[in-house]
């Protein structure tokens, strides 16, 4: 009777292929123990398992979402940890929302004192004159 053949691993190029990264951020994600370091081949090279090409678009995703690696890292461990609910994923998802309202406010009233200060120079005259320098220079 022949053994069940076990779904290969893949290599550090065809993971990064399939997750759609380069193999540095793999390198990247493993130091920062977002990616457990892979069991290597005889030949010497790294053997991921296949889901580790779902974790990587997992990481992904929740980086363009705006969370950091380290909140990332917490999320992955949620997955797993005994009596964690999706009501804990939640509460770092509203965590995440607050802090980017908290973002886009500050960013709201740069733009409107740059806008301010920009409608105070003409853009012409001496560099002496220039009322955004002017700006920059005083007092807090």
């Amino acid at each position: 009777m022949q053994k069940p053949s076990v779904a290969p691993g893949l290599t550090s190029g065809a993971l990064a292929e399939s997750a759609g990264v380069n193999v540095e951020t793999l390198r990247f994600y493993e130091r920062k123990g977002l990616l457990p370091t892979p069991p290597r081949r005889a030949s010497g090279y790294r053997e991921y398992p296949t889901e580790d090409v779902q974790r990587i678009r997992f990481i992904k995703r929740a980086q363009e979402l705006g969370f950091s690696l380290v909140e990332i890292k917490e999320l992955l461990a949620l997955r797993v940890r005994p009596g964690a609910t999706p009501a804990d994923v939640k509460t770092r998802a509203e965590e995440k929302l607050a802090d980017i309202r908290r973002k886009i406010a500050s960013l709201k009233a740069m733009e409107k004192a740059l806008k301010k200060l920009n409608e105070t120079c003409s853009g012409h005259g001496p560099m002496a004159e220039c009322p955004i320098l002017h700006h920059l220079e005083g007092d807090l």
